[in-house]
């Protein structure tokens, strides 16, 4: 072989080695697929970014970091409080920056509403972990939630409040979509169950004072009253106050969607919260062998066993949704395909058994009555007295 000849094998060589470390560096790339999770991992709702932080790493310790041979990131953005405007530019961060092609989590209603316009544009689906406003499901069609709605949880609290002695009732809500719906589909559940709603209260978000609302429910005369808040420094405020101010004392049933009683506040309620009936989609203490495994795992990820409560399942199964996608799409970003994929989707959660409603893209699942009762080990619980199983959401129903 003359010097020419050789010359150009080395360079023929070399191209073709450049050309497979381009591929190989190609499909390193392709093969790391992100999940963008925005949530309050900071500021006053903190606990409940770090139960969506716990779930997803709770799937990911149960299920390994690959899913069909691609290997997942999560990104965690902090978005501490209700703001439309930093929720949208954190998505558009996610999209444009960091390359995700999946979206996650969201607690706050009106930060999710300011998220779903750069879905179609962004060809990435968006899986709700917690925002339970009905509408987000109509402001695009990639979006798939793994959480629940204020209707779902409500509707089946009106027969059971009005069975427990109470006819006449105040509703207390936070004023913004998820307040409105809860306060919705409570007047119709107990208008249907033969009760009546004499008054509606709805307060700004940010309310810690409630002494007033408390002379408003004992000024009405009701025998019962209906609150929702987010769950936070808000619905502790509310329980406390319900209680320091004697209403409990003076017989008036308080009746709640599960917000106002999320494990992690229970400690810290303890009598002020005895006996309080609620409805919900999941409990810590939901007794299931899927439920045991999921707290295991998502408690030696959150750190501590009593900061565990619900936002952590709408994580985890939202992580099993997404799974779903990167295996059904083979690793390509196709956000039509991938939301595609999951309608229809069934499996054991650990809140029980769940679907994913093939036209509202809605996790149907069965709600719980639960009352807070100590168990065996003198821990404060959401007691499940009652399930309603396969409920949609009322909020969507045409």
């Amino acid at each position: 072989m003359n010097g020419t000849s050789f010359g150009r094998l080395l360079r023929s060589g070399a191209l073709a080695l450049a050309g497979t470390l381009a591929t190989l560096s190609g499909a390193a790339f392709a093969d790391t697929i992100k999940v963008g999770i925005i949530g309050p991992f900071s500021g006053p709702f903190a606990l409940q970014g770090k139960n969506f932080q716990a779930g997803a790493e709770a799937w990911l310790a149960q299920n390994g970091k690959t899913v069909a041979g691609h290997d997942i990131e999560l990104v965690y953005r902090d978005l501490p409080t209700a703001n439309p405007q930093q929720a949208r530019a954190l998505a558009q961060e996610l999209i444009v920056k960091d390359k995700v092609q999946y979206l996650g989590g969201v607690y706050f209603t009106p930060d999710a509403m300011a998220i779903t316009p750069l879905l179609k544009q962004g060809n990435v689906p968006l899986v709700i972990f917690n925002a339970a406003t009905s509408a987000i499901m109509n402001s695009s069609p990639l979006v798939v939630r793994t959480s629940f709605t204020l209707p779902q949880t409500t509707t089946p609290l009106g027969k059971a409040a009005v069975e427990r002695g109470a006819k006449k009732f105040v509703s207390i809500v936070s004023d913004y979509g998820p307040g409105v719906d809860a306060e919705g589909a409570f007047k119709k559940a107990i208008t249907a169950a033969g009760g009546e709603v004499v008054e509606s209260i709805r307060i700004p978000l940010n309310t810690t004072e409630f002494s007033p609302i408390m002379q408003r429910i004992r000024d009405s005369g009701a025998e019962g009253a209906f609150a929702f808040l987010p769950s936070g420094p808000p619905t502790l405020g509310f329980v406390k106050a319900f209680s320091d101010t004697g209403l409990k004392k003076a017989g008036v049933k308080l009746f709640a969607p599960g917000d106002l009683t999320q494990e992690s506040d229970l400690p810290a309620l303890g009598e002020a919260a005895d006996g309080l009936i609620t409805s919900f989609h999941y409990a810590v203490s939901h007794d299931s062998e899927v439920n045991k495994r999921f707290v295991a795992a998502a408690e030696k990820a959150i750190g501590a066993p009593d900061l565990l409560s619900f936002p952590a399942v709408g994580a985890y199964d939202g992580m099993f949704v997404i799974s779903k996608m990167i295996a059904a799409t083979a690793g390509k970003q196709d956000a039509e395909k991938a939301v595609e994929a999951v309608k229809g989707l069934g499996w054991e959660s650990p809140r029980g058994p769940v679907k994913i409603d093939p036209e509202t893209r809605h996790i149907t699942q069965t709600i719980y009555l639960r009352e807070v009762a100590k168990d065996a080990q003198g821990r404060w619980i959401n007691k499940e007295i009652a399930s309603f199983p396969e409920q949609g959401d009322p909020g969507l129903a045409k």
